[in-house]
């Protein structure tokens, strides 16, 4: 949803500042009307990612928000305040961002906007998911055990976050490496070898492409770097474009090995959140759809909320999700039994917890299935272009015997 900057009054004639989600200017005006706001101004934000990263803004990361969470929780349990315990965690954060934003949200609550408001105005920190708890958690009169519940959620993310970063580290690095390596060679090992080739030798043709690669390189090198921004901005363009994200949402569960691992990762983060969402009190549909948003697939996502607008009509979850064809026959089972035993979070529970396991035992793998390749990868472009530097030598050897 679009993000809107305000300025208003409260009713006791202060001004606030603050962002606010809603899906026109309209209806974030209505909003702020119902928490007795009057509006000045109100704009919408652009440009939002770009402005952070031209203030060099960091992220904030996902074991700070759990960290965040389970301080809030432990704070509130204890007595204190909601706003002065935000505002206590927020002088203690060492990241600038979160800082700012927990400190507007400490002032916003404190004018009397309510706290799922206050959080729903920094979405770049505070997803739907966290939104949908911190309601759930303030209308029902247990916002600790929401708080608890979201950092636990946020603690198993992680812990796929580490593992998928874990199984892409190593192809990561050496691939960086052989390019690096690549470079070198081309810059400085085969311009020798091209002055010590005689003019009057015949050169053998994977010989004369390596030697025109390195003449290349060494006078358009500008040229290579920047044709090498633009692939990648293109790349990142089209890759956050609706076609591209569909594109490679339906590529990247056919890598070999790799696409194992993301495909269970969607089940467990899907099984996971829908969980911890219904747990919470949030309604079905509503807890679907959000969850199907967080699993990491617009694929999937687009498909949980097609049977979601089913299960609206009265179909179960089971039935509704086994047409969609997303997920294996064992989690459509366990859903159904769920649903007949009412024991719906509790199975979907065991099944992120079932498939979690099945990432860290496939990244824990990975690293040795892949290790070989990459060395044999390494070692075929290192290899290669050393013997086409030295075939022209061997042909001069054999020629003169």
């Amino acid at each position: 949803m679009p993000i809107y900057k305000y300025e208003c009054i409260t009713r006791s004639s202060e001004t606030v500042l603050g962002r606010i989600s809603a899906a026109s200017t309209n209806a974030a005006i209505e909003r702020l009307r119902k928490m007795n706001f009057t509006v000045i101004e109100i704009k919408q934000s652009r440009f939002d990612k770009l402005k952070r990263f031209v203030k060099n803004e960091r992220p904030v990361k996902v074991g700070d928000l759990s960290l965040f969470s389970r301080q809030l929780a432990s704070m509130i349990g204890s007595g204190i305040p909601v706003t002065r315990a935000i505002a206590t965690i927020g002088k203690q954060t060492k990241n600038p961002s979160f800082r700012k934003a927990l400190e507007a949200i400490a002032a916003n609550v404190e004018t009397g906007m309510n706290l799922t408001d206050s959080f729903s105005g920094y979405p770049h920190i505070f997803d739907d998911l966290y939104v949908n708890l911190i309601e759930s958690g303030e209308i029902g009169g247990m916002l600790e055990a929401s708080l608890l519940r979201i950092s636990e959620q946020l603690q198993k993310d992680k812990k796929l976050q580490d593992n998928i970063k874990s199984a892409t580290f190593y192809p990561k690095m050496v691939l960086t490496f052989a390019v690096m390596v690549l470079v070198g060679m081309l810059l400085f090992l085969v311009p020798t070898f091209k002055s010590m080739a005689s003019n009057n030798e015949e050169i053998p043709g994977i010989t004369k492409f390596v030697f025109f690669l390195s003449d290349s390189l060494r006078a358009n090198w500008y040229w290579y770097i920047v044709g090498a921004v633009a692939i990648f901005t293109s790349f990142k363009v089209f890759a956050g474009s609706k076609t591209g994200k569909f594109i490679w949402d339906r590529s990247k569960v056919k890598i070999p090995i790799f696409g194992q691992i993301i495909n269970k990762t969607i089940i467990a983060r899907f099984s996971r959140t829908l969980a911890t969402l219904l747990d919470g009190g949030i309604p079905v549909i509503q807890a679907m759809q959000s969850s199907g948003d967080t699993a990491g697939s617009t694929i999937v996502a687009d498909k949980i909320r097609e049977a979601s607008f089913n299960v609206e009509q009265g179909n179960r979850i089971s039935d509704e999700l086994d047409k969609q064809n997303i997920f294996p026959g064992t989690v459509i089972h366990m859903i159904a039994v769920g649903e007949e035993t009412g024991q719906l979070p509790e199975l979907l529970e065991r099944v992120a917890g079932f498939y979690e396991e099945e990432v860290e035992t496939l990244s824990k793998t990975l690293s040795s299935v892949i290790e070989p390749l990459m060395l044999i990868l390494v070692g075929f472009l290192v290899g290669g272009i050393l013997i086409s530097l030295y075939l022209p030598i061997f042909s001069a050897v054999s020629s003169n015997m």
